[in-house]
């Protein structure tokens, strides 16, 4: 369920442990512990391979809540303190917040997007440090001591809340969605949750899958798709290592961009510090790429976030390819791009509204004829007098010519009628008939 890799590690106890995370597909995490004298090292190499530290001249996520849809987020670790809101718990687990086995995936996520550090230099800085994180908890880890009854949830079940969480996200203000996690089918639910999120301006951002070692045994060399990572609006993520794509990362159509996934450095919810593998922590990476330009520009659309995040992406070769997408995100560039889109944006919707409602008065095109002075009104006048003083003079010539009298003579016809016999139609016999035609009293058929 939870989109990172799974692999043994040693913690610096020396115990071995192994973290899996299972539901609808084969995806589980691989984290191991780090020394905290490396961590900000670690944690600044990562950063510096997306151009981070040039994105932080501009912006640094103020202002912007990013939704971790997760296993849960400790807000009390001491890299997060005064960042983290909790919204709902979805999982219908009893698993209270202050066990150690509550929120583990979660706190990791949240503190490669939004960790500020503590003391003087000390902890993770995430890519959007000054950003704020709800949590929304529709997912166990797999060491919960629920998980077992979680996993025999139907399939509806886990996804309606999935779709809840997303929803309630938006409902709460959240400009990016985070979401490390991945179904193997996809849900009428969450499909309508996500258009209900992206209609509303927020990006959401999904991780590929874990699942690239499996790509043998599918058609056309492709690993299966995870879902909410292939939907529609949906950034879909994959996992670069020191080579270039990770070989767990899944290589599919729905890959878009591309981040670290490997020894990652977090902050767990035991205080600890860990670096963690798979395509999670390059999905929390990139949410808190796109925490930075929701934060420089508020209001833009989640189409310009995702357009400006693939177009700056660094690919090599150039092109598209389905293990990296269009390449490895690149903050400082989408941070320009992203300002330019806006502009371009705004522009054309200036020119549509200038189309759509005439221009204004600015826009009207000269009259046709010119206005009329006094003079030429002063000449109407006189000619319409005219007009009506040579019309009354014919109308009285035309009545004296017409009547009967000494100088005028009516030409009588037979019967002393001045029209022929029979109403005045040939044929005689009538009146024309109703259609108005000649004969015999009747209108012809």
């Amino acid at each position: 369920m939870l989109a990172a890799r799974h692999r043994q590690v040693t913690l610096a106890t020396g115990a071995a442990v192994t973290f899996v995370f299972a539901a609808a597909g084969p995806l589980s995490v691989s984290a191991g512990a780090a020394p905290a004298d490396s961590v900000q090292n670690s944690n600044m190499q990562v950063l510096s391979e997306l151009n981070v530290p040039s994105a932080w001249r501009t912006s640094r996520g103020e202002g912007v809540i990013v939704a971790v849809i997760d296993s849960g987020v400790d807000g009390n670790v001491s890299d997060l303190t005064g960042v983290v809101s909790q919204g709902q718990d979805l999982t219908g687990l009893t698993t209270k917040p202050s066990s150690l086995r509550w929120g583990e995936h979660g706190t990791w996520m949240a503190s490669i997007i939004a960790g500020h550090g503590h003391g003087d230099g000390d902890g993770i800085i995430g890519v959007a440090p000054e950003a704020k994180i709800y949590s929304i908890r529709v997912i166990p880890d797999n060491n919960d001591p629920g998980y077992h009854k979680y996993e025999a949830e139907n399939e509806t079940t886990i996804q309606k809340s999935l779709a809840t969480g997303i929803i309630d996200a938006v409902d709460k203000g959240a400009r990016v969605i985070s979401m490390s996690i991945g179904y193997s089918s996809p849900s009428s639910w969450v499909r309508q949750a996500v258009q209900y999120a992206y209609s509303r301006g927020a990006v959401l951002v999904a991780s590929s899958g874990n699942s690239g070692q499996d790509d043998e045994s599918h058609d056309h060399g492709y690993a299966p798709v995870s879902f909410p990572a292939d939907y529609p609006g949906v950034l879909s993520v994959a996992a670069l290592d020191g080579n270039g794509a990770a070989s767990f990362s899944s290589n599919n159509l729905s890959v878009q961009v591309a981040a670290p996934g490997v020894r990652v450095p977090a902050q767990g919810r035991d205080g600890q510090y860990w670096t963690v593998d798979g395509t999670s922590p390059a999905c929390a990476l990139v949410a808190g790429v796109a925490a930075l330009i929701e934060s420089t520009y508020r209001g833009i659309s989640p189409a310009l976030v995702i357009k400006a995040l693939t177009s700056t992406a660094k690919n090599s070769p150039a092109g598209y390819n389905a293990r990296t997408g269009f390449g490895i995100v690149n903050a400082m560039a989408a941070l320009d791009e992203a300002g330019q889109l806006e502009k371009a944006h705004a522009a054309g919707s200036q020119v549509a509204a200038s189309a759509k409602f005439g221009g204004g008065p600015a826009a009207a095109p000269a009259a046709p004829v010119s206005p009329r002075g006094i003079s030429q009104l002063v000449m109407f006048v006189i000619l319409a007098i005219m007009s009506l003083a040579l019309a009354a003079a014919g109308g009285l010539w035309l009545a004296v010519l017409g009547r009967p009298g000494k100088g005028a003579h009516a030409a009588p016809g037979p019967s002393g009628s001045r029209y022929p016999p029979g109403g005045g139609y040939p044929g005689g016999g009538g009146d024309p008939g109703s259609d108005g035609y000649p004969g015999g009293g009747g209108a012809v058929r």
